[in-house]
């Protein structure tokens, strides 16, 4: 017999032994003999009352033998002479359309702008240290894509998207640790995120895909609207069938590249910002009401802050507890940041994204001559302004919490995980109104929700700019572009996805759909 029941457990019964079995027996009303076993199915910590909580739903086998095999298999098949499918963009979207390719007997035929995994890490190393930009490798471009060397976040809302446990069944498949099958909120690391990626694409190519690194596409031949052809930056054309266009959010040559050819594409509302970066134990203080270091049980503490000012949310975006902040350009003259944790969330630093709805009807009129195109220059604008504040390199213009919301120069700034440095600026007033203005509200209400989180202690860093795209390139139901057949927009880049995962199940849709459209 299997029983599931759910249990509240207190930080001191969590430290005792064998303290789930109790309470299992206790709740059954039987013998903790006659438990065979006790399987976690999910873990979350209530953190809101000094008395913390871990609450548990397990699995309880009553004098029967625990069963640990899981429910998703995956049948990967020889698809070497197989139909082809094209992928342009090997991130998240890209990276679950080729398995599931794979699994429905097609080729997979990848192309990424980018380099393999490890050889990504010079070019990461070159815009840390010597603040240069390879615009086809770097945080954002090359294989995994931006979530590569990402915090990892497998939590998502887009729970009618797809199946989200098949996306979390496949990382295990392909060497991530089971605890994601049961945290609430789920994470990887980017320290083991690399590892995961070579292991899919070992699998692509040990059935018969293909990948191709350093192969940017810069030209879709079109005849009759229909795709006909890809034209790579080397000059080859590749004949296709259906191609999958996944190249996420910062491929910004490929919306000029549509605009240019006439192939609509629709302006739509993002968000921008900046990160802050408080102390972690500051975080920890707040979040579990302890004074000086946290429990060895419990994680460095995350939070989640909204605030509505002035008809528009200002609200925390991919929170990285026991992280640093990372310089997320793509090219050079630009910067731009964004946050990630190792798997083990154990640096000194807690950061956060803190950005701003942007109304794209309604909040950047003066850019309304770009068309649709006006949110991905105004994007630009910000990032541009950034850099020259920086002082004209990767170094990121920031400011002390409370001189930003004050509206002063900040005359030193706090230690920071940015490795390419900070250099003090008044974001306050470089930022546009609608952003800035909106901000120092918004701290200093997080400050009253918070108490402790407005501080000097921690820093400002500009701009967090590539929240979402800025662009959304339609599709029609069976999501292939309603002019252009054979070509399925996907993912981040398309406006269909804002993570991982979504992006994951996303890629899996279109997959589908490239087959579906292919065997008409």
């Amino acid at each position: 017999m299997v029983k599931e029941i759910q249990i509240r457990i207190t930080l001191k019964e969590e430290k005792q032994k064998n303290s789930l079995l109790k309470k299992a027996a206790h709740i059954l009303r039987i013998e903790e003999h006659a438990i065979s076993g006790i399987k976690v199915l999910r873990k979350s910590i209530d953190a809101r009352k000094k008395n913390i909580i871990f609450n548990y739903k397990i699995a309880v086998f009553i004098n029967e033998e625990i069963t640990k095999n899981s429910e998703y298999s995956f049948e990967y098949k020889d698809v070497s002479s197989a139909k082809e499918i094209h992928i342009i963009g090997f991130g998240p979207a890209g990276m679950f359309a080729a398995l599931r390719c794979i699994e429905l007997g097609y080729k997979p035929i990848v192309l990424e702008r980018g380099k393999k995994v490890q050889e990504r890490r010079r070019d990461l190393k070159a815009i840390n240290q010597d603040h240069f930009v390879n615009e086809d490798s770097n945080y954002c471009f090359g294989e995994g894509g931006a979530g590569t060397y990402s915090d990892g976040k497998l939590y998502t809302r887009s729970l009618k998207r797809g199946d989200v446990r098949r996306v979390f069944e496949n990382f295990v498949f392909h060497g991530a640790s089971d605890q994601i099958l049961i945290d609430a909120h789920p994470h990887i690391g980017t320290n083991k995120l690399p590892k995961i990626i070579e292991n899919i694409r070992e699998t692509i190519l040990k059935h018969g895909g293909e990948i191709h690194f350093e192969s940017r596409v810069i030209d879709f031949i079109i005849k009759d609207n229909k795709l006909q052809a890809l034209q790579l930056q080397d000059d080859t054309e590749m004949t296709v069938n259906a191609v999958i266009l996944a190249t996420g959010h910062s491929a910004r040559d490929i919306y000029y590249l549509l605009h240019k050819k006439d192939i609509a594409l629709e302006a739509k509302s993002f968000a921008m910002g900046v990160r802050v970066e408080h102390p972690q134990h500051i975080i920890d203080s707040i979040q579990y009401h302890c004074h000086g270091k946290r429990d060895e049980l419990l994680p460095a503490a995350a939070y989640s802050l909204v605030h509505q000012v002035n008809d528009r949310g200002v609200y925390s975006f991919c929170m990285c507890p026991g992280g640093f902040i990372v310089p997320a350009a793509t090219a050079n003259g630009e910067v731009v940041v964004n946050g990630m944790s190792p798997s083990k969330r154990n640096n000194l630093y807690a950061n956060s994204g803190i950005v701003v709805e942007i109304n794209i009807e309604k909040d950047i009129p003066n850019y309304n001559h770009f068309g649709v195109l006006k949110g991905l220059e105004y994007q630009k604008d910000l990032e541009k302004l950034a850099f020259t504040a920086g002082g004209r390199s990767q170094t990121a213009p920031a400011q002390r919490l409370t001189d930003f919301v004050e509206g002063r120069l900040s005359n030193t700034l706090n230690p920071s995980s940015y490795q390419p440095g900070l250099k003090s600026a008044t974001l306050h007033s470089l930022l546009p109104k609608i952003i800035g203005g909106r901000l120092r509200k918004g701290f200093k209400a997080f400050g009253q929700k918070m108490k402790g989180y407005y501080t000097e202690e921690a820093n400002i860093v500009g701009v967090e700019s590539r929240t979402s795209s800025p662009v959304k390139i339609p599709r029609k139901e069976n999501l292939e572009h309603p002019e252009i057949k054979g070509l399925i927009p996907c993912g981040e880049g398309g406006g269909y996805a804002g993570g991982i995962v979504s992006a994951a199940m996303d890629g899996e849709r279109c997959a589908e759909a490239a087959i579906a459209i292919t065997t008409k």
